[in-house]
């Protein structure tokens, strides 16, 4: 466990830790799609669970029991229907009462923040990720700077990612570094994830994960496709997620197809278990410009593969250059291609021990227990709050 999350977990609530939740302690969970909680936060719900805690979830799509559809409008700006969802998120929470609000995602953070501040609810937000729009200089950072720091104001732990997004929010003042923890990303299941088995194809296979977007990488990854391609013919260069029309930086279905037909990449489409396709890559690549903590290098380090990676907050937290994988330039396709060569062109002896230092890593730091702890640790802290 990474050492200043170890501190925070020993003196937050020492002399609760380890003790159940209340018997029917109710938490409501949000994020802007039931993707977002179903593929990230399961773990999390079952260890709240297993520690006496029921949780409804609050999102998009959501439907079924413990379960509560919001709409939320993921890329939009406008101020009315922003205060609308204020206003939904408060007639749940004042409807539910539960003992906490926990948050992941932008608008669920901002607005479910303000809305459990109205109804008298405790909200723990998770900074999983940073977009773009917020670290510029322009009017419209300032704003979005001046919503968060009125949302956490009164939050009684905000959970951070890695340590970047932390000192930023600490840095202008949106947080107080009291209120900041980090937290090992979502956590991931090492019982689930494992490492492969086997040796790493014969054919260099290059394998990204996650929503097509702009902000993740995806045009350096395909341009860098294309030097790679120049250097080792039939090496794959492959894309495995969704097309988010949603989000403005978006890749259009006319640029994926025009590579698909180049012969740069292969497109995967989406996929419930990616698991298979780790397998069989050399690496998992994630060229983005900035994250909170990757998920797909978390799942690629726990299948014991090698990592290439944007040298950028979130990204270099998990790839350590010549640990357990490489690091590029951001937003430098050159850059990228040139680490993606120098991983293919290892032995594959060499490869496999990069591998293993990123399923070593992973153990350490980054298993969801550590993540369902700091949830405990914070719930037990609440003022007022008692364990059962």
């Amino acid at each position: 466990m990474p050492k200043s999350l170890n501190v925070r977990l020993q003196t937050r609530g020492d002399n609760r830790k380890g003790r159940p939740l209340q018997p029917e302690t109710t938490l409501v969970m949000s994020a802007n799609s039931v993707w977002n909680i179903d593929h990230f936060r399961a773990g999390l719900i079952r260890g709240l669970a297993a520690n006496g805690a029921r949780t409804i979830v609050v999102a998009p799509g959501a439907s079924g029991s413990d379960r509560i559809d919001i709409a939320i409008e993921r890329s939009g700006v406008n101020p009315l229907r922003d205060a609308a969802l204020v206003m939904a998120y408060r007639r749940i929470l004042s409807r539910i009462r539960p003992a906490a609000y926990l948050s992941f995602t932008i608008k669920p953070n901002i607005y479910g923040a303000m809305a459990a501040r109205l109804a008298g609810v405790p909200a723990i937000p998770n900074v999983s990720g940073l977009g773009t729009a917020f670290l510029g200089g322009s009017g419209f950072a300032r704003f979005v700077s001046w919503l968060y720091r009125l949302a956490f104001r009164r939050c009684p732990t905000v959970f951070f990612q890695n340590r970047d997004d932390r000192d930023m929010f600490v840095a202008r003042s949106i947080v107080t570094l009291d209120q900041a923890r980090l937290v090992p990303g979502s956590g991931i299941d090492l019982g689930h994830f494992v490492p492969a088995m086997g040796d790493d194809p014969a054919t260099p296979t290059f394998l990204f994960i996650g929503r097509l977007l702009g902000d993740k990488g995806v045009h350096e990854y395909a341009e860098a496709a294309r030097l790679v391609g120049r250097q080792l013919p039939g090496a794959r260069c492959q894309l495995l997620g969704p097309i988010d029309g949603e989000n403005r930086t978006a890749i259009t279905r006319a640029e994926l197809d025009r590579w698909i037909a180049s012969g740069l990449v292969e497109y995967l489409g989406e996929a419930e278990d990616v698991r298979p396709y780790i397998a069989a890559a050399t690496a998992v690549v994630l060229p983005s410009y900035r994250e909170g903590l990757p998920r797909s290098l978390l799942e690629g380090a726990a299948m014991a593969r090698p990592l290439v990676a944007s040298d950028v907050p979130g990204c270099r937290d998990l790839v350590r250059e010549g640990v357990n994988g490489t690091l590029c330039e951001p937003r430098n396709a050159a850059s990228l291609a040139e680490a993606m060569l120098r991983l293919a062109e290892l032995p594959s002896a060499r490869r496999a021990q990069l591998g293993k230092a990123s399923r070593t890593m992973v153990e350490e730091r980054y298993s969801e227990r550590f993540v369902i702890d700091a949830y405990l640790d914070a719930l037990r802290a609440l003022p007022g709050f008692k364990a059962g």
